[in-house]
């Protein structure tokens, strides 16, 4: 004891220091870890806004929340997430917009009117359209299905995967609310006034009927054609709107090296299936086997050839029960397939039933004794004789049947869609059969009384056993690819080191051009945000590490770097716009050549083309039938400096050089007396639709954004 206690009264301060020193590093680890620690003032924004941050963790939820929503009803794979990514972090910026002109404008959205648009009688158009609202009677929105399934939504689902979707979706539509109100505002002072739906009408009725002929670019061979630095820059002066960068954009040159299974990955596959073909041929319990062999898990339902979706099923079809098909491959994978069962369906059932109900989305309707009283007591009264459309409506919980006297069509690929009970019946027994079934599925329950009227035609259903496994590289095949990738990286020590070892080993090289900081994906390659961040890093000439993305390993170059307004003429920008400048080019060769001509005639015959004719032309279209898209064309035909009968300058259009001469111009106005008025809100709906576009994409141009792909 008088150890102990030496101890404790020596060291006692020493363990208090340890023990605070601890607590310390503890919280100065967890600062520093964290993403939305800030303790030594690091940046934890995505972006700032006009000088707003929004913060990482703001973004994370969002994306979440995305995840959450779409998650319910589709497989979310690296490409959806990268969308849905991109989706976050755009809805998050233009909140921030609309949030700063709200303010300025004092436009709010009230607690009263959040309520109303989740709980009201009329409530936002997302809560209406959810599923769980909706009357299953009426098919109708029923606002006392909102509160009721809030109620009960952890009874019907314990998983909490439906509360935590209708929470967030809740959200959604709460924080769209100010958004929506903002473009209201535009939306509302939108009007034509009369001068302008006249001038649109003026334009509709306007006809025109023209000769021209049409001079190919063609005509003009590329060794003709000497295009400049200044040729390329003028095009652009010309067409600033196009070759201007709202935001930075950075280019790339890159060489995927593609992860594909070898001959030794197929053989893997296709020996772990002939291992087990055997015994999958003469084992009891199939379902069991299945399930432990296959990539896919067992699926007892039947199947008609017609429903069979499969390369194979002219030989599945043919087989005899208890054979096995296979392997074979198909859809990335290697599959045996046995035939379990054969048996003839009708391809269609036509019935009719009754339903009384005992429960409904979890909340009971009827005791169960009363139900099946009731559903005894109609089945009695149809066998005397009363009339199946009359109990329908007197009796029938199922609303949605009544104006049909309780009848349906199922095709059989419905068949494993239904409640088993009622499916079971219909498809598996005879017209003019009756019965009571009790069903249970998903929060309802009942009786059904059901007749079956009618068959369709009988055709054989097999029921199958599907044993599959996917064609995918191996870690061998993986580690032969990387290899070469990191050679390939390890010998491109510079932008010249790069572009020889491509042509030395005859790589392909690829191009990604425009891409933004804020973007996600890399067309081509797929997600790829490590590669954006170091695009965002390097300096035009660098040669990235190995990324190693899905299904290939990739080395890049960075080509060019466009700041923010005019573009710079680069490499990339040149190739693209070559042919359109190359093509200008050619126009100004064919309209020299054939300058001083005096007609259309003297035109065709020197060009050795012909004179066509084109009667009709719309003032408001500018597609034409024998020219097809040109507007110049339909512009020139209307411009009254061109007077009839005379020939026109040379034309610029894309696909040639085109000389008109106008034969005539006339009207054709609209002789319905609610023409204005059609038109009049034509417009405003059209510039509306614009409105709401735009209008949170045209604050984004011209707010102050500064990224940090660091945080993405």
């Amino acid at each position: 004891m008088s150890v102990i206690q030496k101890i404790r009264t020596k060291y006692a301060k020493l363990a208090g220091g340890v023990i605070a020193l601890a607590l310390v590093a503890f919280i100065l680890m967890d600062a520093l870890s964290s993403r939305s620690g800030n303790l030594f003032g690091e940046d934890t924004s995505v972006v700032k806004v006009n000088g707003e941050e929004i913060d990482y963790i703001a973004y994370s939820q969002r994306t979440k929340d995305y995840e959450i929503l779409y998650g319910s009803s589709q497989t979310i794979d690296d490409n959806f997430r990268a969308q849905l990514n991109s989706m976050a972090l755009e809805e998050l910026i233009k909140e921030q917009l609309v949030a700063e002109q709200a303010e300025k404008l004092g436009l709010t959205v009230t607690e009263a009117e959040k309520k109303d648009m989740i709980y009201g009688n009329d409530p936002d158009a997302g809560v209406k359209n959810y599923q769980a609202f909706q009357n299953p009677d009426t098919k109708m929105f029923d606002p006392q299905y909102v509160k009721l399934f809030e109620q009960q939504v952890d009874q019907l689902d314990p998983t909490g995967k439906a509360r935590q979707h209708w929470e967030t979706y809740k959200s959604y539509i709460l924080r769209s609310a100010l958004s929506k109100k903002y473009n209201t505002l535009f939306n509302a002072a939108v009007y034509m006034p009369k001068f302008l739906v006249e001038a649109r009408a003026k334009q509709q009725a306007s006809m025109a009927n023209i000769d021209f002929v049409s001079l190919n670019y063609e005509m003009v061979s590329d060794e003709e054609v000497k295009l400049t630095d200044a040729d390329y820059k003028k095009y652009m002066e010309e067409h600033k709107a196009e070759y201007s960068n709202e935001e930075e954009t950075r280019s790339m040159e890159y060489v995927a090296f593609n992860v594909l299974p070898a001959a030794e990955d197929t053989a893997r596959a296709l020996g772990v299936l002939n291992e087990v073909k055997e015994e999958f041929a003469t084992t009891a319990d199939v379902e069991s086997f299945v399930n432990r062999n296959s990539e896919e898990p067992f699926n007892a339902a039947y199947l008609m050839k017609a429903d069979y979706k499969s390369l194979y099923a002219d030989s599945v079809y043919k087989m005899p029960v208890g054979t096995v098909f296979g392997p074979v491959y198909e859809n990335e994978e290697y599959k045996l397939v046995k035939v379990l069962d054969k048996k003839m369906y009708p391809d269609s059932v036509k019935c009719r039933h009754i339903l009384i109900k005992t429960a409904d989305r979890g909340q009971a309707v009827l005791e169960d004794s009363i139900a099946k009283k009731k559903i005894d007591s109609v089945a009695a009264a149809i066998k005397a004789g009363a009339p199946f459309a009359e109990m329908v409506q007197k009796y029938s919980d199922d609303a949605g049947s009544k104006e049909t006297a309780g009848e349906y069509t199922f095709p059989f690929a419905q068949k494993n869609s239904l409640v088993k009970e009622f499916s079971d019946f219909v498809f598996e027994n005879k017209p003019g059969q009756t019965t009571i079934v009790k069903v249970e599925s998903n929060g309802y329950s009942g009786y059904h009384y059901i007749e079956i009227l009618n068959h369709g035609q009988y055709n054989e259903a097999l029921k199958l056993a599907v044993i599959s496994k996917q064609l995918y590289a191996g870690d061998e095949t993986e580690n032969e690819v990387y290899a070469k990738a990191t050679e390939f990286a390890g010998n491109s020590t510079s932008a010249k080191a790069f572009d020889d070892e491509i042509n030395k080993n005859k790589f392909q090289k690829l191009v990604a051009d425009n891409i933004k900081v804020a973007d996600f994906t890399v067309y081509g390659i797929g997600p790829s945000r490590d590669v954006i961040k170091w695009m965002y890093k390097a300096e035009v000439g660098d040669v990235s590490p190995v990324f190693q993305l899905t299904g290939k390993y990739v080395v890049a170059k960075l080509t060019s770097i466009r700041k923010k307004g005019m573009m710079e003429l680069d490499t990339v920008l040149r190739t693209n716009i070559e042919p359109i400048v190359k093509s200008r080019k050619k126009s100004e060769i064919l309209a020299k050549k054939y300058e001083g001509k005096k007609s259309l005639a003297e035109i065709a015959t020197a060009a050795g083309v012909q004179v066509t004719t084109l009667d009709s032309i719309r003032g408001n279209n500018s597609f034409t039938p024998a020219a097809g898209y040109a507007p110049k064309i339909v512009g020139y035909s209307f411009y009254d400096g061109l007077k009839p009968n005379t020939l026109s300058k040379p034309i610029l259009e894309q696909t040639g050089v085109y000389f008109i001469t106008v034969k005539a111009r006339y009207s054709k106005p609209e002789q319905d007396t609610t023409f204005v008025t059609r038109e009049r809100q034509m417009m405003q709906m059209e510039a509306r639709n614009t409105i709401s576009s735009q209008i949170t994409e045209l604050l984004k141009n011209k707010a102050k954004l500064k990224y940090n792909p660091e945080n993405f």
